[in-house]
């Protein structure tokens, strides 16, 4: 058997639960805070995998093994992979409370309604979208992935986001709870005793109660009529083409996403709805304060960039997921070119007229993505007099995707924890 220990915020475990044990295995900082019973082997964690095989050795030999973690070690924690190489079964786990949760208690705040995402040993732009999505968001770090790596990737983005770092959660004397901005936290070096970075729209943190914890469900349907949205003259993408474009964008929590030349922002709002980070570029400045209007009625985040593309693009940090391209004109080529040398998986192009899609699509081509597409031409029922209905045609829309041949490369598998194992 397996007794796998969370120590809490800092706080021992209880000796009777060490007591017994032929081998102890934990973080430096968890051996070094107890002491161990006569005669029982330490290993200090590091890469996993050797830990598991010594593990598996007393186990094999029906010596009791006690394994150390910080906080709740079933929340991103070592009991995953314990579990995975010796079967649930076989483990006693003692959880302690999670650094997420000593950090709200910290600050007054419900997590009921917080988004979890790990940055440890992950890539740090899952987090970063995440953070940039949603209001209420805990973020458990990782070397390369602190508070100064998190800062500085929300440092350019409009919006009021607060970050507060909790660092050495439960030890006495060296415990720290700041508030800071990102640009604040990108200046400054935390050290290695940061426990979890909450990041925090201040005006949303305390939430309406919760049925489901973590993040939201997504809609209950997608693609609404154009009157769920302002816009000019109707120049907004048709929901039939809404529902098809964002089918083969595929928006989810963690992806970031461009709707350029946003028009309404009718897809970018749906995209942000979907759980998507969103920058929406729209080159005029009453469309760009109408996007802002739409988001806001939506209750959804967007970034708004008053600017025309292709131009404008070279201003955005980080590489998208996926893009919508809704406008252009004669600089389409262009601009679906520059998009596509951006984006990691997908652009989808929506475009009325004939002459530019051979451009579109080469422009696709030459960036390496397999195109497809289809010419959408519908028509919706509308009433007549005398109780009778017709069907009215909209007009034809051509619909072109890209998806990259090849997926970026993931990043390696994480060889320890925060939320469990101590580095």
């Amino acid at each position: 058997m397996i007794t796998v220990v969370g120590t809490g915020t800092g706080t021992p475990p209880a000796a009777d639960l060490l007591a017994g044990a032929e081998l102890v295995v934990g973080g430096r900082r968890h051996l070094d805070a107890v002491r161990l019973p006569e005669g029982a082997e330490r290993v200090v964690l590091g890469p996993l995998a050797p830990a598991l095989d010594v593990i598996g050795e007393y186990l094999d030999a029906e010596r009791r093994v006690v394994v150390l973690a910080s906080g709740d070690p079933g929340f991103f924690g070592i009991v995953r992979a314990l579990a995975e190489r010796f079967g649930s079964g076989r483990l006693d786990v003692r959880p302690g409370v999670s650094s997420v949760a000593a950090a709200f208690a910290r600050i007054g705040l419900p997590w009921d309604d917080a988004v979890v995402v790990s940055a440890h040993g992950r890539e740090l732009r899952t987090a970063v979208n995440v953070c940039r999505a949603r209001p209420k968001v805990a973020v458990l770090t990782g070397p390369g992935a602190g508070p100064a790596e998190l800062g500085a990737a929300l440092a350019g983005d409009s919006g009021d986001r607060v970050l507060v770092v909790a660092c050495a959660l439960g030890e006495a004397g060296r415990e720290r709870v700041e508030r800071v901005t990102p640009a604040e936290a990108a200046a400054r070096d935390w050290g290695t005793a940061v426990s979890v970075v909450l990041c925090l729209d201040e005006s949303r943190a305390l939430g309406a109660a919760r049925t489901v914890a973590g993040a939201p469900a997504h809609p209950a349907g997608w693609a609404p009529a154009e009157e769920a949205f302002a816009h000019r003259d109707s120049m907004i993408t048709k929901f039939e083409v809404r529902a098809l474009a964002l089918a083969r964008l595929g928006p989810r929590l963690g992806d970031l996403v461009w709707d350029v030349g946003a028009g309404s922002g009718s897809v970018a709002v749906e995209c942000a709805r979907l759980g998507a980070a969103v920058v929406a570029v729209e080159r005029t400045a009453d469309g760009a304060e109408r996007v802002r209007a739409n988001a806001a009625a939506h209750g959804v985040d967007v970034t708004v960039l008053h600017g025309s593309a292709p131009g404008a693009l070279t201003g955005l940090g980080d590489d998208p997921d996926a893009v919508f391209v809704g406008g252009g004109g004669r600089e389409l080529p262009a601009i679906v070119a520059a998009c596509a040398r951006r984006a990691r998986r997908t652009v989808v192009v929506a475009l009325a007229a004939l002459d530019r899609v051979p451009a579109a699509r080469r422009a696709l081509a030459e960036a390496g993505f397999a195109c497809d597409g289809v010419l959408l031409q519908s028509s919706r029922l509308a009433p007549l007099p005398g109780d009778v209905t017709r069907l009215a045609a909209t007009n034809p829309v051509f619909l072109l995707w890209g998806v990259r041949s090849a997926a970026p490369t993931a990043s390696p598998a994480p060889t320890g924890f925060r939320e469990g194992v101590a580095q």
